[in-house]
């Protein structure tokens, strides 16, 4: 997927030879890691320590932890989706097509928001690690994929993102 520039040189895209290398692996499990992490806290020690917030931090926990599985889920899918090019289950195409399901970004309400500083620290550290992931793997998508903008919201289509990712994750798995 090397593209010209000017005459004939060819760039070369750091971010693809990452994800198409061994050298995914780290990124990789860095991401699914966050996600054991984060169902594990926001399961367990999250569920505990949101109790004790007040009204409108705990409103603002529960938005975020929405946004915070959300990001993880669309982050994981793309993981997936790269590692199965890696593997050579998916072709480049197959994956572009997919993963223009993906979406990558998932915004937070961060620290500006009523309540953000009664928020626990762990639950703050997720948050602000799967922001950091999130925007790592947006960049390499746009070096690797370009500025493609996501069908979604193509007309005549309807926005389903739970169907989007069962669909996308059923390809991401599928087995030839």
């Amino acid at each position: 997927m090397n593209e010209p520039s000017k005459g004939s040189a060819k760039t070369i895209k750091l971010a693809e030879r990452r994800v198409f290398s061994q050298s995914f692996k780290p990124l990789y499990q860095e991401g699914m890691g966050l996600v054991e992490q984060a169902a594990e806290y926001l399961d367990g020690k999250g569920r505990l320590e949101a109790k004790k917030l007040s009204r409108t931090a705990a409103t603002l926990y529960a938005a975020e932890s929405m946004r915070l599985t959300t990001r993880l889920m669309q982050v994981a899918s793309w993981l997936l989706l790269q590692r199965a090019a890696n593997s050579g289950e998916m072709t480049r195409d197959q994956v572009a097509s997919e993963k223009s399901k993906v979406r990558l970004d998932t915004a937070s309400a961060h620290d500006e928001a009523l309540g953000w500083n009664e928020l626990p620290k762990d639950f703050v550290d997720l948050v602000t690690r799967s922001l950091r992931l999130q925007a790592l793997v947006r960049r390499m998508d746009e070096e690797i994929y370009g500025g493609v903008v996501s069908d979604l919201h193509a007309p005549g289509r309807r926005a389903n993102p739970v169907s989007d990712q069962i669909s996308l994750l059923n390809t991401a798995f599928a087995r030839g």
